[in-house]
Protein backbone atom coordinates (compact mmCIF):
# COMPACT_ATOMS: atom_id res chain seq x y z
CA UNK A 1 0.00 0.00 0.00
CA UNK A 2 1.11 3.58 -1.02
CA UNK A 3 0.97 6.02 1.66
CA UNK A 4 0.86 9.87 0.98
CA UNK A 5 4.12 11.49 1.54
CA UNK A 6 4.06 12.86 4.95
CA UNK A 7 6.52 16.04 3.67
CA UNK A 8 4.43 17.17 1.68
CA UNK A 9 1.44 16.44 3.71
CA UNK A 10 3.24 18.74 6.23
CA UNK A 11 3.99 21.30 4.08
CA UNK A 12 0.05 21.38 3.10
CA UNK A 13 -0.42 21.99 6.39
CA UNK A 14 1.77 24.45 7.52
CA UNK A 15 0.57 26.31 4.57
CA UNK A 16 -2.98 26.10 5.64
CA UNK A 17 -2.74 27.20 8.77
CA UNK A 18 -0.35 30.24 7.97
CA UNK A 19 -3.20 31.06 5.83
CA UNK A 20 -5.86 31.32 8.49
CA UNK A 21 -2.76 33.20 10.91
CA UNK A 22 -2.31 35.73 7.80
CA UNK A 23 -5.83 36.75 8.21
CA UNK A 24 -5.27 38.13 11.86
CA UNK A 25 -5.43 41.70 12.36
CA UNK A 26 -2.52 42.92 14.50
CA UNK A 27 -4.74 45.28 15.92
CA UNK A 28 -6.67 42.13 17.34
CA UNK A 29 -3.70 40.24 18.84
CA UNK A 30 -2.66 43.37 20.32
CA UNK A 31 -6.24 43.67 21.64
CA UNK A 32 -5.68 40.13 23.33
CA UNK A 33 -2.63 40.51 24.65
CA UNK A 34 -4.11 43.88 26.34
CA UNK A 35 -6.79 42.60 27.96
CA UNK A 36 -4.76 39.26 29.33
CA UNK A 37 -2.21 42.13 30.54
CA UNK A 38 -5.08 44.04 33.01
CA UNK A 39 -6.77 40.88 33.94
CA UNK A 40 -6.99 39.68 37.79
CA UNK A 41 -7.63 35.81 37.62
CA UNK A 42 -7.87 34.44 33.82
CA UNK A 43 -9.98 31.64 33.35
CA UNK A 44 -9.63 29.66 29.77
CA UNK A 45 -12.37 26.89 28.36
CA UNK A 46 -13.35 24.95 25.17
CA UNK A 47 -14.88 21.77 24.88
CA UNK A 48 -13.13 18.55 23.02
CA UNK A 49 -10.15 19.27 21.15
CA UNK A 50 -10.54 23.08 21.53
CA UNK A 51 -10.17 22.28 25.44
CA UNK A 52 -6.94 20.92 25.07
CA UNK A 53 -6.04 24.13 22.67
CA UNK A 54 -7.29 26.46 25.29
CA UNK A 55 -5.38 24.25 28.43
CA UNK A 56 -2.14 24.73 26.35
CA UNK A 57 -2.97 28.35 26.43
CA UNK A 58 -3.59 27.92 30.37
CA UNK A 59 -0.30 26.65 30.62
CA UNK A 60 1.50 29.33 28.52
CA UNK A 61 0.01 32.00 30.46
CA UNK A 62 0.83 30.12 33.73
CA UNK A 63 4.43 29.89 32.45
CA UNK A 64 4.14 34.09 31.89
CA UNK A 65 3.39 34.32 35.67
CA UNK A 66 -0.08 35.37 35.26
CA UNK A 67 -2.52 34.21 37.48
CA UNK A 68 -4.35 31.66 35.00
CA UNK A 69 -6.73 28.59 35.09
CA UNK A 70 -8.59 26.04 33.18
CA UNK A 71 -12.48 26.19 33.90
CA UNK A 72 -13.22 22.79 35.58
CA UNK A 73 -10.32 22.28 37.37
CA UNK A 74 -10.70 22.28 41.36
CA UNK A 75 -8.15 24.94 41.77
CA UNK A 76 -9.79 27.42 39.25
CA UNK A 77 -11.10 30.36 41.60
CA UNK A 78 -14.54 32.40 41.04
CA UNK A 79 -14.32 35.53 38.24
CA UNK A 80 -15.46 38.54 39.07
CA UNK A 81 -14.64 42.34 38.23
CA UNK A 82 -11.09 42.38 36.70
CA UNK A 83 -10.78 39.01 35.82
CA UNK A 84 -10.84 37.52 32.46
CA UNK A 85 -12.55 34.52 30.53
CA UNK A 86 -11.13 33.02 27.56
CA UNK A 87 -13.07 30.50 25.63
CA UNK A 88 -13.31 28.78 22.27
CA UNK A 89 -16.49 28.54 19.92
CA UNK A 90 -14.78 27.23 16.62
CA UNK A 91 -18.17 26.64 15.59
CA UNK A 92 -19.63 29.49 16.78
CA UNK A 93 -21.11 28.43 20.26
CA UNK A 94 -22.18 25.56 22.02
CA UNK A 95 -24.52 25.76 24.76
CA UNK A 96 -21.75 24.96 27.11
CA UNK A 97 -19.52 27.68 26.29
CA UNK A 98 -22.33 30.48 26.14
CA UNK A 99 -23.46 28.77 29.44
CA UNK A 100 -19.99 29.76 31.22
CA UNK A 101 -19.46 33.29 28.96
CA UNK A 102 -23.01 34.06 30.60
CA UNK A 103 -21.76 32.94 34.15
CA UNK A 104 -18.53 35.04 33.57
CA UNK A 105 -20.52 37.87 32.06
CA UNK A 106 -22.99 38.27 35.29
CA UNK A 107 -19.99 37.93 37.96
CA UNK A 108 -18.48 40.75 36.05
CA UNK A 109 -15.36 39.51 34.35
CA UNK A 110 -14.66 40.30 30.57
CA UNK A 111 -15.26 37.60 28.26
CA UNK A 112 -12.94 36.80 25.03
CA UNK A 113 -14.01 34.50 22.25
CA UNK A 114 -12.12 32.85 19.89
CA UNK A 115 -14.13 31.39 16.79
CA UNK A 116 -14.66 30.99 13.20
CA UNK A 117 -18.06 33.19 12.78
CA UNK A 118 -18.01 36.73 13.40
CA UNK A 119 -21.22 37.24 14.16
CA UNK A 120 -21.79 33.89 15.50
CA UNK A 121 -23.43 33.70 19.03
CA UNK A 122 -20.52 33.45 20.90
CA UNK A 123 -18.94 36.61 19.13
CA UNK A 124 -22.32 38.48 20.11
CA UNK A 125 -22.34 37.20 24.09
CA UNK A 126 -18.03 38.38 23.83
CA UNK A 127 -16.97 41.86 25.05
CA UNK A 128 -14.19 40.75 22.11
CA UNK A 129 -13.21 38.47 19.62
CA UNK A 130 -9.99 36.65 17.96
CA UNK A 131 -11.56 35.31 14.47
CA UNK A 132 -9.89 32.14 12.91
CA UNK A 133 -11.20 32.32 9.38
CA UNK A 134 -10.69 28.04 9.55
CA UNK A 135 -12.83 25.07 8.54
CA UNK A 136 -14.41 23.80 11.66
CA UNK A 137 -17.22 20.88 12.06
CA UNK A 138 -19.90 23.63 11.20
CA UNK A 139 -18.57 24.57 7.97
CA UNK A 140 -16.13 21.43 6.67
CA UNK A 141 -18.82 20.81 3.91
CA UNK A 142 -18.43 24.86 2.79
CA UNK A 143 -15.64 26.14 0.79
CA UNK A 144 -12.57 24.88 0.47
CA UNK A 145 -11.75 21.84 2.01
CA UNK A 146 -8.99 21.52 4.21
CA UNK A 147 -6.43 18.60 4.21
CA UNK A 148 -6.67 18.63 7.16
CA UNK A 149 -9.94 16.48 8.98
CA UNK A 150 -13.21 18.33 10.38
CA UNK A 151 -11.90 20.99 12.85
CA UNK A 152 -8.17 20.13 13.13
CA UNK A 153 -7.34 23.46 11.06
CA UNK A 154 -9.15 26.01 13.56
CA UNK A 155 -7.90 23.73 16.55
CA UNK A 156 -3.96 23.80 14.58
CA UNK A 157 -4.65 27.52 14.07
CA UNK A 158 -5.56 28.22 17.82
CA UNK A 159 -2.35 26.05 19.22
CA UNK A 160 -0.27 28.07 16.75
CA UNK A 161 -1.85 31.57 17.71
CA UNK A 162 -1.77 30.53 21.14
CA UNK A 163 2.04 30.48 21.13
CA UNK A 164 2.55 33.54 19.09
CA UNK A 165 0.07 35.69 21.54
CA UNK A 166 2.90 34.19 24.32
CA UNK A 167 5.70 35.48 22.60
CA UNK A 168 4.17 39.08 22.11
CA UNK A 169 3.73 38.98 26.12
CA UNK A 170 6.51 37.77 26.85
CA UNK A 171 8.51 40.28 24.69
CA UNK A 172 5.99 43.08 25.89
CA UNK A 173 6.52 41.82 29.84
CA UNK A 174 10.11 41.76 29.38
CA UNK A 175 10.38 38.27 30.14
CA UNK A 176 12.85 35.90 28.95
CA UNK A 177 12.11 32.20 27.78
CA UNK A 178 14.03 31.28 30.27
CA UNK A 179 12.03 32.89 33.00
CA UNK A 180 9.47 31.39 31.47
CA UNK A 181 11.37 27.77 31.55
CA UNK A 182 11.71 28.59 35.41
CA UNK A 183 7.82 28.01 35.64
CA UNK A 184 7.24 24.73 34.22
CA UNK A 185 6.64 21.86 36.59
CA UNK A 186 9.06 20.13 38.17
CA UNK A 187 6.66 16.73 38.64
CA UNK A 188 6.81 15.42 35.88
Amino acid sequence: MNYPQITSLGRQAATEIGAVLSTIPQAAAESFCEDILGAGAIACFGGGREGLMMRALTMRLMHLGFNAHYVGDMTTPPLGAGDLLIASAGAGGCSTVLAIMQVARQAGARVLIVTAPPAGPAAALADGAVVLQAQTMANESTGAPSLLPMGSLFEAAQLVLFDLVSIMLRERTGQTAGEMSARHTNLE
